[in-house]
């Protein structure tokens, strides 16, 4: 993709008579992953896509544009593979052959395993680092006929009508569809024009993000500890490598972000419990906010919300990723299936099917993470045994661990097509 494109309308069918002119099928705001995710779902359906995209490609494609690390879900992966995506990031990803629950006491060995040979469809998540998944969804994006993409872009308003949905950019550009997508990010401007309220709250926690040679085989296992500051999670890499998330509360994490290097990888050390020689550190250290939130609806006639712009999760499951993808699945099916009927794509009927679909879902699994950061990461010596002696039980029952696993690899029942490697 070119660092800006020349805009070209790509709708085919002729608009009405006084009707105005519509430029796609659809406008998505966002360019960030769920964004050309979402866009490359529907094209692969048959509709036009227009993207805006406030940042310059070159900034997207920076390696170190973001630094962090995705656990991608087997659904996921079935739909980076039907949008031709995952053949291009197979080789940087890293299967989960094992995961391990741990608390902050003394007791020796996970409290909690998940084990992928129990499912029997293959691992139920691979890790795969952002810089990959982002350049791989850049160049379909620029290869794919369907598609076309403004980008440095800035939307400064957004209107309905009953005739069409329009972005207004910065330029005095007016596009104009029949639905617009906001997949601008959990403070969606989008979503705010359209008078859409949002529950939710910032966390006292910060989030680090690093990379970590190991010196030493991980064995494809992801490991995560529960401290009373926040979760702590080794994300298995290729090559001895993996990605170190955690969660800590906000004044800790400034003081560990300011610490050199070294100060700064015994505090990864001490977490891991082991001595940091072996370790070392690769590339650019990160911190980010942590907030959650959810629109109250995800739906207005001519506007959906996907991604974080409809909900904002705590990473403690590491599923902030896989729950936009889902949206992307289902929202594409729902316009997909609306336009082979004839039905008007931004029609609010059409649209409230996609919310129906997965609002609840969401809604149960944001507020269940929120739950387990509150109460796996207290400092109550009563409510950490309480979590250890729960997390022992679920381990002894192989059917608790294999629904965990099978929500956690997204094979849910009425799982949307694209999800089960499915095309539209």
């Amino acid at each position: 993709m070119q660092a800006a494109r020349a805009y070209i309308p790509i709708m085919t069918a002729a608009p009405s008579f006084d009707a105005p002119a519509l430029d796609a099928d659809v406008l998505i705001v966002g360019g960030g992953l769920i964004g050309p995710a979402t866009a490359l779902a529907l094209a692969e359906g048959g509709l036009s896509v227009l993207l805006i995209d406030a940042l310059p490609v070159e900034a997207r494609e920076d390696p170190e544009f973001d630094g962090r690390a995705y656990s991608v879900s087997l659904a996921s992966r079935r739909f980076l593979d039907v949008i031709g995506v995952w053949p291009h990031v197979d080789a940087h990803a890293q299967p989960v052959a094992r995961i391990e629950i741990e608390g902050d006491g003394p007791a020796s060995g996970p409290l909690l395993h998940f084990d992928h040979a129990e499912l029997d469809q293959g691992p139920a998540s691979s890790i795969l680092e952002d810089r990959f998944l982002r350049r791989a969804l850049l160049r379909k994006l620029d290869a794919h006929s369907g598609v076309a993409a403004i980008a440095p872009a800035e939307v400064v308003d957004t209107r309905r009508t009953d005739a069409a949905a329009e972005a207004e950019l910065a330029d005095g550009t007016v596009l104009r569809a029949p639905l617009l997508i906001a997949c601008d990010g959990g403070r969606s401007p989008v979503a705010a024009r359209a008078g859409i309220r949002r529950t939710g709250w910032t966390y006292d926690q910060e989030g680090l993000v690093c990379a970590l040679a190991l010196g030493d085989d991980h064995a494809g296992v992801a490991r995560q500890r529960f401290l009373p500051g926040g979760p702590f999670a080794v994300l298995p890499l290729p090559d001895r490598k993996a990605s170190i998330v955690w969660s800590d509360r906000a004044a800790e994490a400034e003081r560990i972000s300011a610490l050199p290097d070294d100060a700064y990888l015994a505090e990864i050390a001490r977490r891991l419990g082991r001595p940091a020689e072996g370790l070392s550190l690769i590339g650019r250290r990160w911190r980010y906010p942590l907030r959650f939130g959810l629109a109250a609806d995800w739906v207005r006639p001519r506007l959906a919300l996907v991604g974080d712009a409809a909900h904002s999760v705590h990473p403690i499951a590491g599923q902030g990723f896989n729950l936009g993808i889902r949206d992307a699945a289902a929202l594409a099916e729902t316009v997909v299936e609306a336009r082979r009927r004839g039905e008007d794509l931004g029609a609010l009927n059409v649209l409230e099917r996609y919310q129906i679909w997965r609002r609840f879902e969401t809604t149960a699994l944001a507020l269940s993470m929120d739950a387990m950061n509150r109460v796996f990461c207290s400092d109550l010596a009563p409510l950490r045994l309480l979590r250890d002696a729960g997390l022992s039980l679920a381990d002894r029952l192989p059917g608790a661990r294999l629904a965990f696993m099978r929500q956690a690899a997204g094979l849910v029942p009425g799982a949307p097509r694209m999800l089960r490697g499915e095309a539209l």
